[in-house]
């Protein structure tokens, strides 16, 4: 996670270069070639993740009414192999891949939101609830499986406990949902694992939490070198 400027950035039908990692296509798979140095405790993160597409990516959904904001779940389930050297870690399991792509700043027009992803037993399913600076609300909730994708009746809101350190707010989607474990708790976005009911099924979703307003405060922008790097190449 280096910011890069644009002498460190090479792109081609088949591959992407951002500094020293890479990301191509062998056919099949999506090979990330990782060779970075990790914050705040510098240390070399280098390895190979694979990602082979289970079922097939979703539509581009506009998320703002401006159409300004987009999102693509491009391997809404994926098969995942992580060989990592450095630190040495290896593992394999059940995966996602997506994309988000905008005209604006995501602070302009967004306060918040949140998503959540959970695997399911014919493919995976995402809620996305977004609110936007002009007061608008948007859930969209979405099936994918082998056959393509389907909407479906965004689950009821619930609130979930703060995060323990920067105290993210964590609103969820889903019945009798609890917090299974928080995976990241920084002072603008927390990452955890839920579990919940959608559909009347019972779920373990991966759920994260974005406070944008947090995110353009002075003090938090003046953090965010100290996360994540800037080099020019």
């Amino acid at each position: 996670m280096t910011e890069r400027g644009r002498g460190g950035l090479t792109r081609a039908p088949d591959a992407l270069r951002i500094g020293p990692s890479r990301v191509a296509t062998d056919g099949a798979d999506l090979v990330f070639e990782i060779d970075e140095v990790g914050m705040p405790l510098p240390r070399r993160v280098t390895g190979i993740v694979r990602v082979r597409p289970e079922i097939p990516a979703g539509p581009r959904v506009t998320l703002d009414p401006d159409g300004r904001h987009r999102w693509q779940a491009l391997a809404p389930r994926a098969r995942i192999e992580v060989d990592l050297r450095r630190p040495e870690l290896r593992w394999s399991g059940t995966g996602y891949l997506d994309a988000n792509d905008g005209d604006a700043p995501l602070e302009r027009d967004f306060h918040s939101w949140e998503w959540a992803r959970a695997a399911t037993a014919r493919g995976a399913s995402v809620v996305y609830d977004v609110r936007t600076r002009a007061g608008a609300r948007t859930a969209i909730a979405t099936h994918f499986d082998a056959d393509g994708f389907s909407a479906f009746e965004p689950p009821p809101a619930c609130v979930l406990p703060p995060t323990s350190i920067w105290r993210i707010p964590r609103p969820a989607r889903g019945r009798d949902a609890r917090i299974a474990a928080t995976l990241e708790d920084t002072p603008f976005y927390a990452r955890s694992q839920i579990r919940t009911h959608w559909e009347g099924a019972p779920v373990e979703a991966m759920h994260e939490s974005l406070l944008l307003d947090r995110f353009a405060t002075p003090i938090v922008r003046a953090m965010l070198p100290f996360r994540m790097p800037r080099r020019a190449r």
